[in-house]
């Protein structure tokens, strides 16, 4: 695996480096040599916090992770990375193509899926058009952290969502 690690308001010091190595570099074995890891550490006050990100073909694996001591973020963001590796390889349909960044041993290993996706309650609902902000209306007297919606402008089927820093975000179909 190639790595590109980056600090914003840390210094990447070489002990962070070969935890990296370390920690993140028991997931070589699911991947192929040539698989980019991007590795952001960041501090904001007193949290340490880790960003992976591993672009495949077609998808993205991405994990964070924030703790009082970086080293602990690292142990704790390659749990979650190798969780959401395992869940998925049960997921590939044409493991050739949509594996292609994976490695032949892992794509082959027999796993047991414990974290199988089951729907356990669905919902319908008419949605009538409207702006953006009114669905960030809507979704805050809701209580919620998104809201789906029809764009009143294009018709299209849209999400609003709340960010960590109390801001909205708007999720838009691009066809």
């Amino acid at each position: 695996m190639q790595y590109i690690i980056s600090g914003r308001n840390i210094d990447v010091t070489e002990g962070l480096k070969s935890a990296i190595h370390e920690k993140i570099g028991k997931l070589e074995r699911y991947f192929t040599p040539d698989t980019e890891v991007h590795v952001t550490l960041s501090v904001e006050k007193e949290r340490q916090k880790i960003e992976i990100t591993i672009p495949m073909k077609g998808n993205i694996v991405r994990a964070e992770q924030t703790s009082d001591d970086m080293y602990v973020s690292i142990d704790l963001v390659e749990e979650i990375i190798e969780r959401q590796l395992r869940k998925y390889k049960n997921k590939i349909v044409d493991r050739q193509q949509a594996a292609a960044s994976l490695s032949k041993a892992f794509v082959e290993e027999e796993i047991e899926d414990d974290d199988e996706i089951k729907i356990i309650r669905s919902k319908r609902f008419a949605m009538k058009p409207m702006d953006p902000e009114e669905a960030c209306v809507q979704m805050e007297l809701l209580g919620h952290d998104f809201y789906v919606f029809r764009n009143a402008i294009s018709d299209e089927v849209n999400v609003v969502y709340k960010r960590k820093d109390h801001t909205f975000g708007l999720i838009e179909p691009e066809f």
